[in-house]
């Protein structure tokens, strides 16, 4: 039977950024917290905006704009940050805002392959409404190298 049709419902966070509608697995999801000024991380790789001290831990900010081929921009106070596991650490994600979570149905799910070109990124594609909402899997947001290299410029920064 198609895994897509035994799949159970799927509870995401649905973010924007710009006009465009994204999703993550709430699984994913620690909490959302409002935007605060971010320090720049020496040697981090450029995906990286920098790191930020939240209740005593330093976690990286990735930069979901350049990840995703849209318009960069600042950082605005009424942005939001999304904070998720990602592989063995906790990270930040600018968004514009969190407009809430959805449990997504069998049906609204559709099949990533051959539908976009940069789908390594994606565990899912779903419908919801007239939205198409793409769902980011964190496991494979960083390349091997964009890993190792915040891996090296956190430690030079912990010392």
């Amino acid at each position: 039977m198609d895994d897509l049709k035994i799949n159970k419902n799927q509870i995401i966070v649905l973010f924007k950024l710009d006009e465009l509608t994204y999703g993550l697995h709430l699984s994913a999801v620690e909490r959302v917290v409002n935007a605060v000024e971010i320090t720049p991380l020496p040697m981090a790789p450029e995906i990286v905006m920098g790191v930020i001290n939240f209740q005593g831990n330093i976690i990286p900010v990735m930069n979901l704009r350049k990840r995703f081929n849209l318009p960069l921009r600042e950082i605005e106070p009424e942005d939001q940050l999304v904070i998720a596991h990602m592989q063995q650490r906790l990270v930040m994600l600018p968004v514009d805002t969190v407009s809430g979570i959805h449990e997504l149905e069998s049906y609204q799910l559709s099949d990533k392959e051959g539908v976009l070109a940069y789908t390594d990124y994606l565990s899912d594609i779903a419908k919801i409404d007239d939205d198409i909402v793409l769902i980011h899997d964190l496991e494979k947001f960083l390349l091997p190298d964009e890993q190792k290299i915040l891996d090296e410029s956190l430690s030079i920064d912990a010392q």
